[in-house]
C-alpha cells in the first residue's frame, strides 16, 4: 500500500504540470491522445536509460578521461531529449488531431511529463528499497517538481515551439529540428551541470543560477505558447 502511495507520489508533479500547460491550448486535444503520448513519453524513459548504459559503457576506452564528466552530461542530456522528440515524431506527426503550430508544444510537453514521470519512479523505487523516511521522500520529490520535472517540461516545450516552426518551413525543417534538439540538449547539461554543484555543497550562487535559469526559460516557453497562438490553425505536414 506504502509503495503505491509513492508511486501516485512519483506521479503528481507530472500531471500538476500537465494540467498547466493544458490549459495553454484554446482547443484541447483529446483525452486519448493526451494520454497515448504521456505513456510513450514514460517509456521512452526506459529506452533512454538503456541506450545510456551502452553510451557509457562506449566512453570506456574514450582516451581523454579528464573530458569524462562533461561527455557524459552532455550525451545524456542529448539522449534524453532525442528519446522525447522520438514520441512526438513517431506518435503524433501523421495524425489528424495536429492541426495546429501551438499542438507540437502541447504534445513534446506532454512526452517530456511522461518522461520526467518515469525518472521519478526510477528514483521513489530507488529511495523505498532504500527506507528512506516519507518526509525526506516528499522533500525530494518536491524539489524534482521545481526543477527536474519543470525542467523536462520546458525543454521539450522549446524543441516543440521550433518544430512548429519547422512544419511551416518545410525547406528548412530538419535544421530547425536539430537545432532545437541541440539547444535543448545545452540547456539540460547545463542544467546537470549546475544540480551537480549544487550537490557537492558550492553554495547559494548555483542555487541562485539554478532559479534565474528555469524562470528564464520558462518566459521563453510562455511567450512562445503566446506567439504560435497567433499563426495560422493548420500544419501542412
Amino acid at each position: 500500500m506504502l509503495f503505491s502511495f509513492y508511486i501516485v507520489l512519483a506521479t503528481l508533479p507530472s500531471l500538476v504540470w500537465l494540467l498547466f500547460y493544458l490549459r495553454k491550448d484554446k482547443h484541447p486535444e483529446p483525452n486519448s491522445m493526451v494520454i497515448k503520448v504521456f505513456t510513450l513519453g514514460i517509456l521512452s524513459a526506459f529506452a533512454a536509460v538503456i541506450l545510456e548504459k551502452f553510451f557509457i559503457a562506449g566512453l570506456e576506452k574514450f582516451p581523454f578521461r579528464g573530458l569524462f564528466p562533461l561527455v557524459i552530461i552532455i550525451g545524456m542530456a542529448f539522449i534524453e531529449e532525442l528519446s522525447k522528440y522520438a514520441v512526438v515524431r513517431l506518435s503524433i506527426f501523421k495524425n489528424p488531431n495536429f492541426d495546429e503550430p501551438i499542438d507540437a508544444m502541447i504534445y513534446m510537453i506532454i512526452a517530456g511529463l511522461g518522461f520526467a514521470a518515469a525518472e521519478n519512479g526510477f528514483l521513489v523505487n530507488t529511495l523505498y528499497n532504500l527506507n528512506v523516511s516519507l518526509e525526506n521522500t516528499l522533500g525530494l520529490i518536491f524539489g524534482r517538481f521545481i526543477s527536474a520535472v519543470f525542467l523536462h517540461a520546458l525543454c521539450s516545450g522549446i524543441i516543440g515551439f521550433f518544430l512548429a516552426y519547422s512544419l511551416l518551413l518545410k525547406e528548412k525543417r530538419w535544421s530547425f529540428v536539430f537545432s532545437s534538439i541541440l539547444l535543448a540538449t545545452g540547456l539540460h547539461g547545463f542544467y546537470n551541470y549546475i544540480i551537480i554543484n549544487i550537490e557537492l555543497g558550492k553554495g547559494n550562487f548555483y542555487i541562485f543560477t539554478l532559479a534565474l535559469f528555469l524562470i528564464l526559460m520558462a518566459v521563453f516557453v510562455s511567450k512562445g505558447f503566446k506567439h504560435l497562438k497567433k499563426l495560422k490553425s493548420v500544419c501542412k505536414i
